[in-house]
C-alpha cells in the first residue's frame, strides 16, 4: 500500500488552537491517493491535537476555559516546573487530550464533517516550533 509522508512546522504564539486542516489536506493532494487515511502526529508532550468545531471560536475558548479550570498553574503539588508554572499543565493537559488523530479521505478530501477542524493545541504561554508528522496512506 503506497505512503506519503511528510513533517508540517507550526509556529505558535502562545496558549491556543491552531488550525491544520488545510495543511493536512495539501499533503493528501500532494501524495496523489484518493482514498485512505491520514494520520497526524505530534512530536511534542507540551501540546496535543484535537478535532473540533471550527466554525464558531467560542467553543474552543470555552474548552481551553475549562480545561485551564481543570489543570490550573501554580498547583502546590506539582513538582515538575522547572520551565514555569505553565510547565507541568501542559503535560497534563496533553495526556488528557491526544497526540494523534487519524482521518479518513476519499476522492483525494478529508472525510471530515461540516463543522469539523483539525487543530493543533498549544498548552504553553511562550511561542514555540511544533512537529507534526503526516503519514498517508491508501490507494
Amino acid at each position: 500500500m503506497p505512503i506519503h509522508q511528510a513533517t508540517l512546522s507550526i509556529r505558535t504564539n502562545g496558549q491556543g488552537t491552531y488550525e491544520v486542516t488545510e495543511a493536512v489536506a495539501r499533503e493528501v493532494a500532494r501524495s496523489k491517493l484518493t482514498r485512505g487515511v491520514v494520520t497526524v502526529f505530534c512530536q511534542h508532550t507540551s501540546c496535543s491535537l484535537v478535532l473540533m468545531e471550527n466554525a464558531d471560536p467560542s467553543a474552543r475558548r470555552d474548552l481551553e476555559d475549562w480545561l485551564n479550570r481543570l489543570v490550573p498553574e501554580n498547583d502546590p503539588h506539582f513538582e515538575h516546573t522547572l520551565e514555569g508554572p505553565d510547565d507541568m499543565p501542559s503535560h497534563i493537559k496533553m495526556v488528557l487530550t491526544r497526540s494523534n488523530e487519524t482521518v479518513p479521505f476519499a476522492d483525494g478530501r478529508l472525510l471530515l464533517g461540516t463543522w469539523q477542524g483539525l487543530f493543533l493545541w498549544e498548552h504553553r504561554r511562550a511561542a514555540h516550533s511544533r512537529h507534526l508528522i503526516v503519514t498517508v496512506v491508501g490507494e
